[in-house]
């Protein structure tokens, strides 16, 4: 497909408060003077002098020198500890409010603690993080010193996913409004640790720029084995990403067991039982996974074993990976393999594909498929068109998905302009290219009112064997130039549309699937999806340049 083509006097006071302002401001990398964060209203940074003597009150008398001793004069008080640094992590976190104070390091007396009112939310997010910082785990409303409490916070006390992380008198707070913010505060703390060995003092508040931020994985073409998967989904949440894309049908392979067809089934392939687990991981780590069966192009694999159902042109010769969507069979065939399949998914959506549906990229399609000509104007018309027999097929699946509670979503080439049935509006456009035959560039779509995904094959396309003057990525080019608002090429679309580009996924596409190992794609793809992962958490100019980005990738 695809893809062809994070004792003083007062006046002192004062100056060290100033002074703790100034470098709360500098310690937050790209954010704007004053600027308020994520979460809860901006706290001031701790003192650490002691109160000054109130009004009206006699100030107690100074207590005289010791004298000095054979062994030297009397040691020097001790000096105040300096401002806290802002964690390293990745994604950057959005803002640190600095503090003085020792910051936290796990210790064997240590605990993370859920209270009792959130055991049922967050006590697997509780024993993963002790079980990473090789600590205790225990439901307490009373956390001791040393201890690192998850909490819930009030609805509507944050954005989505948000959370607020404070190490402050030898302790560690994590809250959100929902149980995806507090699990990416335990992200934060578990590479705070593990880069540095220690949490810093102060106040990290952060939220995601975007709600969708993932990895796109194409397993029809190379079959990934279920531990790979996993593996790749716990990579994934430690950079704070939430989708992970399964495109397992094309005109390669089948890859997942099937009851109602098993005549279309490839070996290797995956389990239901394998794919339950791999599902079950995934919701545990706040990862939707995005399914996708792509028609009426790239079915292959299901045309091998129902060779009936073969579009052929007005000579019979066969289009590759396409069904005849003039025939009731080929509807009837998807439409059982969506049913099928949507209860084994329950994430919230579902890729019907719609991409490069080879009949339309004849010069005069009408002609040379009077079939699909026919078919469309008996449905819509005398002027009807092959595309808009392609839309209703696409707006169909749509239905189908929809009605088993899914949002649908589609690939940008699937959609078209000017005819007489329209692509339904709730449809989400999977945005990937403008070089297809047909692919509109992404302000039409913007312009439109729909919401769109970044997929754009010039930065976040990992095609193995590098075909079709694709080369890998390396992760710069996405660190130091793409945004969520390159959807086509290199050029940015304007920024009152950000709103409407909900994300962006990092797609692995197998088109030459022995060119690597599943090793070797993992260690390809590991830059690229944390310098991913830094543009979709925050879409501003980063603080650290790409070689200090690296280091700490590699670090982490």
């Amino acid at each position: 497909m695809m893809r062809q083509t994070k004792q003083y006097g007062r006046s002192h006071v004062i100056a060290t408060a100033t002074v703790a302002a100034l470098v709360t401001l500098v310690a937050v990398p790209g954010c704007a003077s004053g600027a308020p964060g994520p979460g809860d209203a901006r706290a001031p940074a701790a003192a650490s002098t002691p109160p000054t003597t109130p009004p009206g009150a006699t100030a107690p008398a100074a207590t005289p020198a010791a004298p000095s001793t054979p062994q030297g004069p009397a040691p020097s008080p001790t000096p105040a500890l300096p401002l806290s640094k802002a964690p390293r992590t990745v994604p950057a976190v959005r803002e640190h409010v600095p503090a003085r104070g020792p910051g936290w390091r796990p210790a064997p007396e240590a605990r993370v603690v859920v209270p009792p009112a959130d055991s049922a939310a967050l006590a697997d997010e509780g024993k993963l993080l002790a079980g990473e910082l090789r600590i205790g785990f225990a439901e307490s409303a009373t956390p001791r010193k040393g201890d690192v409490e998850l909490a819930l916070g009030p609805k509507g006390s944050g954005t989505p996913e948000s959370y607020t992380l404070t190490v402050s008198n030898g302790q560690v707070r994590i809250t959100g409004p929902d149980q995806a913010g507090v699990f990416y505060g335990t992200r934060t703390l578990k590479q705070e640790v593990s880069g540095g060995g220690s949490a810093p003092e102060g106040i990290v508040r952060d939220a995601p720029a975007k709600p969708q931020r993932g990895l796109n994985l194409d397993i029809a073409r190379k079959y990934f084995t279920p531990d790979w998967i996993e593996d790749r989904l716990r990579e994934m949440a430690d950079l704070k990403l939430n989708q992970l894309g399964l495109h397992f049908s094309d005109d390669q392979a089948f890859r997942i067991e099937s009851d109602t067809h098993p005549e279309i089934v490839s070996t290797p392939h995956l389990t239901k039982a394998q794919v339950r687990e791999i599902t079950a991981l995934a919701a545990r780590l706040h990862i939707a996974v995005v399914p996708e069966i792509d028609s009426p192009g790239h079915l292959g694999a299901v045309l091998r074993a129902y060779p009936g159902l073969q579009l052929r042109d007005v000579q019979g010769r066969a289009v590759k990976g396409a069904v005849d969507i003039a025939n009731p069979a080929a509807a009837k065939l998807v439409d059982e393999l969506l049913r099928e399949y949507l209860p084994l998914f329950p994430g919230a959506i579902w890729n019907v594909g719609a991409d490069e549906y080879q009949a339309l990229v004849y010069r005069d399609p009408q002609t040379s498929f009077p079939q699909l000509t026919a078919a469309a104007r008996q449905r819509y018309g005398p002027t009807a068109r092959v595309q808009d027999l392609a839309t209703g097929w696409l707006n169909d699946r749509a239905a189908v998905v929809r009605s088993a509670g899914r949002a649908p979503a589609a690939w940008n080439d699937g959609f078209f302009t000017g005819g007489i049935a329209q692509p339904a509006r709730d449809i989400q456009v999977e945005y990937w290219t403008g070089k297809e035959i047909g692919a509109r560039p992404p302000l039409e779509y913007l312009r439109e009112g729909r919401n769109v995904v970044n997929l754009n094959d010039e930065y976040l396309y990992y095609v193995l064997g590098e075909p079709n003057q694709f080369t890998y990525p390396d992760g710069r080019r996405i660190y130091e130039q793409w945004t969520p608002l390159v959807l086509r090429g290199t050029t940015a679309v304007p920024a009152r549309y950000a709103g409407q580009i909900l994300g962006a996924r990092f797609a692995v596409w197998c088109d030459l699937a022995a060119s690597q190992t599943q090793a070797q794609v993992a260690a390809g793809i590991r830059l690229p999806l944390a310098a991913l992962s830094q543009k979709v958490w925050d879409s501003r100019t980063p603080a650290l340049d790409w070689p200090a980005f690296k280091a700490l990738a590699d670090r982490l």
